[in-house]
C-alpha cells in the first residue's frame, strides 16, 4: 500500500513538471540573442530583422529579447561565414541570404541560375512551393530551423564607366560578386572579370576604383548610397534573385517553450510579409520613388527591352547547364515547373482583368 502511494505521488510530482515546463524552462533563457544581418537597419533586410525582434519582444511580453547585429559583424563582415555560425551558435538567430549560405548549402545555388527567374510571381511560386519546401528540409537538416521566407529583390548592375545593354559593354569591366562560384562562371561568360569580396570591403574597393562595379537589389544600391561612390549606371536585368530566410539555431529553439516557439514562428512570418511588401515598394520615406532619387543624383538606369535581356540569356545559357546538373537537376527541373505555371497562372489573371 505504502509503495503504491509512492507511485501516485511521484506520477503526480511528474505530472505537475510536466505541465510546470514552460515557466521552469524559461529560466534558462538566455537575457539576449544575437539576431544576424548582412546590411543595415535602414534597408528593407534591416527593417525585417528588427520588425521580427520587436514582435516576439512584445508578444513573449519580454520574455525573449532580441538585439540586432548589422553589418555580419558576429562573423567579423564574411557573411559567407554566417550559416556556419548558426550551426555553431556563434549566431542565435538571423535573415540571410541564400546567396551568401550556398557554400553550405549548395542548393540554395538555384535561385542564383542565370534567368530562372521571370518576376515576383515566380519566385513567390518557388520559394512558396515544392522546391522551397525541400530547401527548409535542408536547412533543417543542418541544425538550424527556418521559419519564413523573406526577400533581397531581384539584383541589378551598377558601374561607374558606362552604361550597359549588351554583353559586349561588360568586356572588361571589374564587378565585386559574393558568394557562389557560380557568379564567377556568370560574369566570365560575358567577358568582365569577377572578383570575390565580402560587403565590408566594397564601398573602400569602390571608392578606390579596386573594382568598376557590382551587383545588387536597388533597395541596397539606395540604403548603401551606391551613387557616392562612383556608381552612376545602373542596368535593370533582373538577372536573379536573393530569397531570405528567418531562421533560429537548433538548440536555441529547442530552448524556448512550445508556446514561445509558435510566438517566434508566428512573428517571424509577419515580419517576413511585412519586409518582402517594403522590398517591393519603390517608394522611399521621402515620399520619392527610388528612380525619381536616383534621377536627382545624375544616376543614368538603362532598362533592357526584351530583345536585349535575351542576348544576356543567350550568353548564360551554357552556365544555366552546368549549373543546373551541380545544383541538381530534379530540383532545377520541379522549380522550372513552378516558375512556368507561375507565369501561366499570371498571364490568365493579366488577361481577364484586360476584358
Amino acid at each position: 500500500m505504502q509503495r503504491h502511494r509512492w507511485r501516485l505521488l511521484l506520477a503526480a510530482a511528474a505530472f505537475l513538471l510536466g505541465v510546470a515546463g514552460g515557466p521552469a524552462r524559461a529560466q534558462e533563457y538566455k537575457p539576449e540573442y544575437r539576431l544576424s544581418v548582412m546590411p543595415d537597419a535602414t534597408s528593407p533586410w534591416g527593417r525585417g530583422a528588427q520588425i521580427w525582434a520587436d514582435l516576439v519582444r512584445q508578444r513573449t511580453k519580454g520574455r525573449i529579447r532580441i538585439k540586432l547585429y548589422t553589418g555580419a559583424s558576429l562573423v567579423g563582415g564574411d557573411q559567407t561565414r554566417e550559416f556556419a555560425a548558426l550551426r555553431q551558435g556563434v549566431i542565435d538567430m538571423a535573415v540571410g541570404s541564400t546567396i551568401n549560405w550556398s557554400p553550405q548549402i549548395p542548393e540554395f545555388n538555384l535561385f542564383s541560375l542565370p534567368f530562372l527567374l521571370r518576376d515576383a510571381h515566380s519566385m513567390d511560386a518557388i520559394m512558396h512551393g515544392r522546391v522551397g519546401r525541400e530547401l527548409f528540409a535542408r536547412i533543417e537538416e543542418q541544425g538550424v530551423v527556418p521559419l519564413a521566407w523573406g526577400e533581397n529583390g531581384f539584383r541589378e548592375l551598377s558601374n561607374s564607366r558606362r552604361p550597359i545593354r549588351t554583353p559586349e559593354d561588360m568586356r572588361g569591366l571589374r564587378f565585386r560578386v559574393v558568394g557562389s562560384l557560380l557568379f564567377n562562371d556568370i560574369f566570365t561568360a560575358l567577358g568582365a572579370y569577377p572578383t570575390q569580396m565580402n560587403w565590408s570591403q566594397v564601398l573602400p574597393a569602390l571608392k578606390s576604383r579596386e573594382i568598376d562595379g557590382q551587383e545588387n537589389p536597388i533597395s541596397i544600391y539606395c540604403s548603401a548610397k551606391l551613387f557616392n561612390f562612383g556608381q552612376r549606371y545602373v542596368t535593370l536585368w533582373d538577372y536573379m534573385a536573393d530569397p531570405l530566410v528567418f531562421v533560429v539555431n537548433r538548440q536555441v529553439w529547442d530552448s524556448w517553450t512550445t508556446g514561445d516557439q509558435e510566438i517566434v514562428r508566428e512573428a517571424a512570418i509577419d515580419a517576413a510579409h511585412l519586409e518582402v511588401s517594403l522590398e517591393r515598394d519603390d517608394t522611399l520615406d521621402s515620399g520619392q520613388t527610388v528612380w525619381q532619387a536616383m534621377a536627382k543624383r545624375g544616376v543614368k538606369v538603362t532598362r533592357l527591352t526584351p530583345a536585349e535581356r535575351q542576348r544576356f540569356v543567350d550568353a548564360t545559357r551554357p552556365v544555366y547547364l552546368k549549373w543546373k546538373v551541380l545544383i541538381g537537376r530534379d530540383l532545377v527541373t520541379e522549380a522550372e515547373r513552378e516558375v512556368a505555371q507561375a507565369t501561366r497562372r499570371e498571364a490568365a489573371i493579366q488577361k481577364r482583368a484586360a476584358r
